[in-house]
Order: C-alpha cells, then structure tokens, then sequence
C-alpha cells in the first residue's frame, strides 16, 4: 500500500460517513467534482446542498449533476449555510482557496470560512465529519489557513476530534487536510 494523496483520503473519509439517505453540504462548489461524489454517496433519498459565490462554479456543477435529483445549488456565500439548511448533515466538505481554471482574485476568506465551519459543526450529526481541504500557496491563503487552524485547535475534545492531513516534506504549499469528527454522546447510566 503507498501512501494516499490528500483529496483520495479525503473522498475515503467521506465514503465511511456518509451514508445513503444523509444530508451533505458541498461549502465550496467549484466546478461540482465533490457535488457529483457526494450525491452518488447520499443516493436518491438523500440530498446534497451546494454553495458557491460564482455562477461560473454553480453553472459548471449543474452540468457535471445533472442526472442527479438530490442535489441543491445556491449561488451564494458558505457564511450563508444555516439559511438554507435546517436539518442534522452528515458531512460537509470545503476545498479552500479559488476556483481552478477560474479567477484566482476570488478566493475564499477566513471571516466567511470560519463562519461556514461553525455552522456546519452546529449542524453535524454525531460520527458525522466536516473534511476542510486547505490550499494555501496563494494571495491570503496563509491567513486563511492560519485563522482555520487556529479554530480547529480551540475545538473542545470532547466534543471533537480533529485531524490534520499532510505530506510534510513537499513545497509550495502543497494542500493539506484538516476533519473534524463530532464525537458520539456519553450515555449516562440509568439511577440504580
């Protein structure tokens, strides 16, 4: 076995949480690649909401689903979750940064990231994971990257694991994993 890259152990992440009938949220629509993964996963039962602030990333995901009734496109900002999704999600995944191919001045920000990721772990059921994908060699993105980490570690552990994905000795900013796994609720035993 060698060692997976970043975005595989990313989609094997979610392939052990996610299940048919879930509700998922694509923070970072792009060009659809994860909206298409995520909505063969939660199958026909259940539902994929998929956000983004450009019509170019939200008219290039509804061509790559279109075959797919579950899926949800909002042409708006991740800050804007909890107004458009009012039930427990399964997983969310981001993919930080710009949109590939696309106009590298328009890049995700810590304030509305920071934002998106709170409301996602509001709404995550228990064993459920939120798969953060940092891409940081570009203008912001190490303050970016820097504001992410720095919530994640603030995470209380016995609410959350969080885990940390990379290859260390690569440069250029290679991406990075960051999941955060909402722990299942210590059972009280029953008054004997």
């Amino acid at each position: 076995m060698t060692l997976m890259r970043v975005l595989p152990f990313t989609k094997l992440l979610l392939e052990q949480t996610v299940t048919a009938g879930d509700h998922v949220i694509d923070a970072t629509a792009g060009n659809g690649h994860d909206t298409l993964f995520l909505a063969g996963l939660v199958g026909d039962s259940g539902k994929v909401y998929a956000f983004d602030i450009q019509e170019e990333a939200i008219a290039s995901t509804r061509e790559r689903v279109k075959d797919f009734s579950n899926v949800e496109l909002i042409l708006g900002s991740h800050a804007e979750i909890d107004q458009h999704v009012h039930t427990l999600i399964g997983a969310a995944v981001f993919n930080l940064g710009y949109l590939p191919k696309g106009d590298h001045s328009i890049i995700t920000k810590a304030d509305s990231t920071l934002a998106a990721i709170s409301q996602c772990l509001h709404l995550l059921k228990e064993n459920g994971i939120v798969a953060i994908v940092i891409y940081s060699g570009h203008e912001g993105g190490s303050e970016e990257r820097d504001a992410v980490m720095e919530f994640v570690k603030q995470l209380p552990q016995t609410q959350f694991d969080v885990m940390q994905y990379q290859f260390i000795n690569q440069q250029h900013s290679p991406p990075f994993l960051v999941a955060i796994e909402k722990k299942t609720a210590k059972k009280m035993p029953p008054d004997a």
